[in-house]
C-alpha cells in the first residue's frame, strides 16, 4: 500500500470526516503517515479512520470543534505526545453563512471567521510551537472565494482571503525553522457541501460553463495537490497560494 513520500511521518486534518479532508487524510496514509483525523462529528470520522485502516494504513479519529480554541489546540498538543512528534497541519474545516450583505447579522458575520480563520490561526499557532525544533509542513485551505468577490458570500469570501495572506505571514516567520506554511486555494469541488449547486444536471452544466476545464473538481485532486505540498518534494515552496481550480480563477469571462 505505502508509497512513502511521507514515510515516518505524522499528520493533523481537521475537518476530515468527508470531502476534501477525508480525501486528504487518505491520500496521506497512502504514502506512509499516522493520520489524525479531526472533526466535529463522530461517525464520518471514525468511517473514514476505519476506511484507512482496512487498507494498511494508521489512522485516528478525534472529535474536536476548530472553533473552540481550548478544545482544539488540546487535540494537537495531545497528538503530538501520544506520537511523538507532530510533521504536517491541514487546516481544512471550514464554516460559512449565505446571504445579502444588507440582511447579514453580526453572529453570521462572525461565524464565517470562528472556524476558518480563528481555528487556522490557532491550529497554526500551535503547530509552530510544536514543529519549531524539527520543522514540518502546514496547509490551509482558502477558496476561490478569497481571490474573487462573490454575491451573497461576503462574510466567507473575506475569512477565506484571510487565510491567504494571515498564511505568507506565518510562511515569513516559520522559514528559519524549517515551517513551511502555503495555501491551497479550491474553486467547485464535488464535496457535500457543493451538493446544492450541482443538485441536477441544468445546475451542474451552469457551473461547468465557468470552469475553462469543463468539469467540477474531485476531492482526490485536491488531495493531490495537499500531498505535493506537505511532501520534501515541496522543501522550497513556502507562501504560496497555489490555485487546484480548473482554471477558474485564471480567467475573468467566458462564453456561455
Amino acid at each position: 500500500m505505502t508509497q512513502g513520500r511521507l514515510q515516518g511521518k505524522v499528520a493533523f486534518v481537521t475537518g476530515a470526516g468527508t470531502g476534501i479532508g477525508a480525501a486528504t487524510a487518505i491520500r496521506f496514509a497512502q504514502e506512509g503517515a499516522t493520520v489524525v483525523i479531526c472533526g466535529r462529528r463522530k461517525e464520518p470520522l471514525d468511517a473514514v479512520a476505519a476506511q484507512i485502516v482496512a487498507a494498511g494504513g494508521k489512522a485516528e479519529a478525534v472529535q474536536a470543534d476548530v472553533s473552540d480554541e481550548a478544545g482544539f489546540t488540546a487535540a494537537l498538543d495531545a497528538a503530538a505526545q501520544r506520537h511523538g512528534r507532530f510533521d504536517i497541519l491541514v487546516n481544512n474545516a471550514m464554516a460559512y453563512s449565505w446571504g445579502a450583505i444588507e440582511s447579514t447579522s453580526t453572529e453570521d458575520w462572525h461565524g464565517n471567521f470562528s472556524t476558518s480563520v480563528d481555528g487556522t490561526f490557532w491550529g497554526t499557532r500551535a503547530a509552530m510551537k510544536l514543529m519549531k525544533n524539527s520543522g514540518g509542513a502546514i496547509i490551509n485551505v482558502s477558496s476561490i472565494c478569497g481571490l474573487l468577490g462573490t454575491a451573497y458570500m461576503a462574510g466567507y469570501s473575506a475569512a477565506k482571503a484571510a487565510i491567504i495572506n494571515f498564511s505568507r505571514a506565518a510562511a515569513a516567520e516559520g522559514a528559519a525553522a524549517g515551517i513551511r506554511v502555503n495555501v491551497v486555494i479550491p474553486a467547485v469541488v464535488e464535496t457535500p457541501a457543493t451538493a446544492g449547486m450541482l443538485a441536477d444536471e441544468a445546475s451542474r452544466k451552469n457551473t461547468e460553463k465557468l470552469i475553462p476545464m469543463g468539469r467540477v473538481g474531485q476531492p482526490e485532486e485536491l488531495a493531490n495537490a495537499i500531498l505535493f505540498l506537505a511532501s520534501d518534494e515541496a522543501s522550497y515552496v513556502t507562501g504560496a497560494a497555489l490555485p487546484v481550480d480548473g482554471g477558474r480563477s485564471a480567467v475573468l469571462v467566458t462564453a456561455l
